[in-house]
């Protein structure tokens, strides 16, 4: 008698300790849609005209990554983005970040076309970034996986600009 209640206990136990880790795995944020894969610790704004309104509320820029869900470029450029630990924390931190699988009306953020994957900087006063630029004369504002460094730098030039210019 002794041991089946000590088995019952057992059972019991168990079925409330693993009901209990099912609740504490669902309390982890669900992925943000609106990351689409980029990286859901960032706080993502949903338009341009959103992000245009942050930007200029918190003075930080905004980054603006232009891209396709069936475009090969995007999907490996976006893989090393959520990976790359300084990307996010600076994203996270130090912009207002977009995302944009179509193109906005601001003919200021295709100066050179409407290829993907883009990547565009929009100061505090609203000035899009034409000076900052990926290695490539063809497609000025695009980045490959191997150019992270590049994207990191030009990161760090877009905050270093706003302070020097207010």
């Amino acid at each position: 008698m002794m041991s089946y209640s000590v088995l019952v206990l057992c059972l019991l136990s168990i079925t409330v300790s693993s009901n209990l880790a099912i609740a504490i795995k669902r309390e982890k944020r669900p992925p943000q849609t609106l990351s689409r894969g980029w990286g859901d610790d960032i706080t993502w704004v949903q338009t341009y005209e959103e992000g245009l309104f942050h930007t200029q509320k918190s003075n930080k820029p905004l980054m603006v990554i232009h891209h396709l869900e069936d475009c090969q470029y995007c999907q490996a450029l976006k893989k090393v983005f959520a990976q790359n630990k300084e990307i996010q924390e600076m994203a996270q931190n130090n912009f207002i970040m977009l995302n944009l699988m179509h193109e906005t009306t601001d003919k200021n953020l295709s100066p050179d076309g409407q290829y993907v994957p883009r990547i565009m900087f929009v100061d505090p006063s609203l000035t899009v970034r034409a000076d900052i630029t990926g290695r490539y004369s063809n497609r000025l504002y695009t980045y490959e996986p191997q150019d992270l460094p590049l994207l990191i730098e030009n990161m760090k030039k877009a905050l270093k600009l706003i302070q020097s210019e207010l």
